[in-house]
């Protein structure tokens, strides 16, 4: 992500011509980077829910009733240790550990069988390059429409190359980081790490460099081929005409037939969101008070999605593995949890939640010293917008970390995996919110300097420290 707001102050530089002469590209930035968030990071989390979670997890093999209790074998473990659950409470306790043989099929988790490996991970693949086809798709048109509700115009010259900039983007990238994804998930599990913790920042993270890269040279290309009457329109074609392809690929595996029959609605929406995040870079990036946004923006954003994809990840893997769909834990009844309780107690999300946030003041006080080491004096720098950066940034992570925990027992409740019905709108409404309070911070801070100015009482120029 480091390498990231050097590409953006190369867009905002004017560096990339095509960036100018078609405004509409930057409103596309923010949806197609959020991507990571819509197709790549619920890849990883449910390749990582997979793993953790055996094929069998809620088909175990019941021994014995016992007045109210059910006795079960621990489909986790070799020799098994016993569950017993309260069927009034539906409360979840274990006793003494009893050897009992347990199917092979219920001891590992859904990618450790080399069958069941290529079934589910091609699957999935196919599934995010239709989804990320369709999206791709969807994004240039929402930013053509965002930008002639602006403009009060229309601009149908440029709507091929959008439009297929957009698809070929979205495509490669999601390609990429699918390929990037399975190889860490799989390599964790060799390792014995746990996937949520790296896979999904990692995805985030490249996410940011390689969609903005592949975005600037393959708009450029078709910038220089303008002339081209056929390019952008059989281009864009021949991407959308593999579709039928990638569904009889994706048919393979029920599960994910089931998503991209019934997964539409979060990442249309999340584009959405993202989408109006795009028009406020693009409405702000060519003023002078908000000169330096372009690159904190990929900051902001891509801290505060890394981190609640890291949460929601985590929620979600826990739901998967202590209660079915439809039932939440008897310690997670409540849809609107007291925020205290979210970040304040000893339960293993509440611990989790409380790192994540602490994480949050260092991580951007790093991010800041590289980038004004990298571009000097060209961004902000005065203590006053550092406190409003730092504070702005803090106030996102809160935000979604307890969105998380909302969002995930909501839909937990409704029967629906959070991995794939929370990570997109969470990660469109950090792009969203961090969008807005960052260009809130650099509004601030231009009042507050010109005020100091007017007043004669300027503040001195200093390190980002």
């Amino acid at each position: 992500m480091a390498a990231y707001p050097g590409s953006m102050r190369s867009v905002e530089d004017v560096h990339w011509p095509v960036f100018v002469e078609i405004k509409d590209l930057l409103t596309l930035v923010p949806p197609l980077v959020g991507l990571k968030g819509n197709l790549e990071m619920t890849l990883a989390s449910r390749l990582s829910t997979a793993l953790h979670c055996p094929v069998n997890m809620f088909e175990p093999v019941l021994w014995e009733q016992d007045g109210g209790l059910l006795i079960i074998a621990n489909p986790g473990k070799s020799y098994s240790s016993q569950i017993l659950i309260n069927c009034t409470t539906r409360t979840v306790f274990w006793t003494s550990a009893r050897k009992q043989a347990v199917r092979r099929e219920a001891n590992t988790g859904q990618i450790d069988d080399p069958r069941d490996q290529h079934r589910v991970i091609s699957s999935n693949l196919a599934l995010i390059q239709v989804q990320a086809t369709v999206v791709g798709l969807l994004a240039a048109v929402a930013a053509l429409l965002l930008g002639a509700v602006s403009r009060g115009e229309l601009d149908f010259a440029k709507m091929e190359l959008l439009c297929a900039s957009s698809v070929i983007t979205a495509f490669l990238a999601a390609f990429a980081l699918g390929i990037l994804m399975v190889c860490i998930v799989i390599g964790a599990r060799k390792f014995g790490v746990n996937p949520d913790n790296i896979a999904t920042p990692i995805a985030a993270s490249l996410g940011d460099l390689i969609t903005l890269s592949i975005l600037a040279f393959i708009s450029s290309f078709f910038y220089k081929h303008k002339d081209s009457r056929y390019l952008t329109p059989l281009v864009s074609i021949g991407f959308m005409a593999l579709t039928p392809v990638w569904v009889l690929i994706a048919k393979q595996n029920p599960p994910t037939m089931k998503i991209l029959k019934s997964g539409w609605f979060p990442i249309i929406l999340a584009m959405m969101i993202s989408s109006f995040g795009g028009l406020i870079l693009n409405k702000t990036i060519s003023k002078e008070q908000y000169k330096g946004m372009a690159v904190f923006t990929p900051i902001i954003c891509g801290v505060g999605g890394n981190l609640v994809a890291i949460q929601t990840s985590r929620i979600s893997t826990y739901l998967h593995m202590w209660s079915t769909p439809g039932v939440l834990p008897l310690w997670m009844k409540k849809f609107w949890p007291n925020p205290c309780s979210t970040f304040c107690t000893s339960e293993i999300n509440s611990m989790s939640a409380r790192v994540l946030l602490f994480l949050v003041i260092p991580g951007h006080l790093i991010f800041f010293i590289i980038i004004y080491m990298v571009e000097g004096h060209a961004v902000p720098n005065s203590k006053t917008f550092v406190v409003f950066y730092l504070l702005a940034g803090l106030i996102q992570v809160t935000i979604l970390l307890y969105l998380a925990e909302v969002m995930a027992r909501l839909m937990w409740h409704q029967a629906l995996d959070p991995d794939n019905h929370c990570i997109p709108y969470l990660t469109g409404l950090g792009d969203l919110l961090g969008t807005g309070l960052l260009a809130l911070c650099f509004l601030i801070s231009w009042l507050l300097r010109s005020k100091a100015e007017l007043d004669g009482i300027s503040e001195p120029v200093s390190g980002p420290l």
